[in-house]
């Protein structure tokens, strides 16, 4: 078992969704059930995925939920570029998160990598 909270990999995903939960405060009351919930889930998603691989004891499955995080990360990606691209966001208010999302996925990236099979 692994201490999951020492990872800077979780730790940056935590303060994702610190981030994202800020920027999801901003989209309009008509999407409370819809993209807001659905990026908020996602970016709890990261940090719960890479704690639940730790607890696993083979490598396969720790890599497996270490790419269900990844898969989070280009989720809440998509959805921030559709939240924009639709005007419920600005560009300017999501690029900090942006920047977070790429910084995990170089993490989570490298991470699988020295995992391995």
């Amino acid at each position: 078992m692994k201490n999951f909270k020492k990872l800077k990999v979780w730790q940056k995903g935590l303060d994702i969704s610190v981030a994202l939960y800020q920027v999801t405060a901003l989209l309009p009351k008509t999407e409370e059930f819809g993209l807001k919930q659905q990026m908020q889930k996602a970016a709890i998603s990261i940090t719960s995925n890479i704690a639940e691989g730790s607890s696993r004891s083979s490598n396969k499955d720790y890599k497996r939920f270490l790419e269900y995080a990844l898969g989070s990360c280009f989720e809440i990606e998509s959805q921030i570029l559709t939240c924009v691209q639709l005007n419920l966001v600005s560009e300017q208010k999501t690029m900090l998160l942006l920047d977070m999302l790429t910084e995990e996925m170089k993490m989570l990236h490298k991470l699988i990598s020295m995992v391995g099979n």
